[in-house]
């Protein structure tokens, strides 16, 4: 089945983390991990109540690589929404409720990466994502307490339906991405298209839930193009 970990993003107040610690364990969340997070204090644990030990097994990463090196399906969450189509970056979004629909029954482990309190993910850390999520609020005051968020997206999430559909793991994703963004370079594709193609290739894909198989096939049909593409540059000289 689905194993939910909930990742704090530079999170500044203490007190914000101990609210997640202990909403992680309203609904059965244990898997949470910290990058660069403040110490964890007396304000921390008082806000975990109950949800100390979860709070002392937090993963402490430095980096957002680090954090999501292990992540089939990486979803951030934002509560600004793409006002276009061609804002990629963060469109199409996901609301918590359509999440739990794309996850039932299929098996592999999801990351929800929530920002920093203040400012939230930057663009580049959101194209790092497979999936974009957001929570629909009030269009007058969209930012919610960032362990408000976490508790509604883990509500919808917490009773998923186990199944045997794999979900294809990061490491081949990346090889996959990857791999799509030197095929454009190739071609060749107009240069100041390329970074945005290549995005909204990942995003297409990223909500097709892709299988281990899945991946191989499509860097397949991309080795096969390229070989097809040099013999052809080969026979015209």
């Amino acid at each position: 089945m689905v194993t939910i970990r909930v990742i704090l993003l530079e999170p500044l107040y203490g007190g914000n983390i101990g609210s997640v610690a202990r909403v992680m364990m309203n609904f059965g969340c244990r898997d949470l991990v910290l990058v660069n997070p403040p110490p964890i204090n007396d304000e921390t644990r008082a806000f975990a109540s109950s949800a100390i030990e979860l709070l002392e097994s937090a993963t402490i990463c430095e980096t957002f690589e680090e954090a999501i090196v292990d992540a089939d399906v990486i979803v951030g969450t934002t509560s600004k929404m793409g006002e276009t189509e061609n804002r990629h970056v963060r469109m199409p979004a996901y609301s918590p409720k359509a999440l739990k629909a794309k996850f039932d029954g299929k098996k592999g482990n999801v990351s929800l990466v929530f920002g920093r309190e203040d400012r939230g993910l930057s663009s580049d850390e959101l194209s790092r994502c497979d999936i974009i999520a957001v929570i629909p609020t009030s269009a007058s005051y969209p930012v919610m307490n960032i362990s408000h968020a976490v508790a509604i997206f883990l509500y919808e999430l917490q009773d998923l339906s186990p199944g045997e559909y794999p979900l294809a793991d990061r490491y081949n994703k990346d090889l996959l991405y990857e791999h799509i963004h030197e095929f454009l370079h190739k071609i060749p594709y107009p240069p100041h298209k390329l970074e945005k193609t290549a995005l909204m290739i990942k995003r297409i894909l990223g909500r097709a839930e892709l299988t281990g198989r899945e991946v191989q096939t499509l860097r397949g049909v991309l080795k096969r193009t390229e070989r097809a593409i040099k013999e052809g540059r080969e026979s015209e000289r």
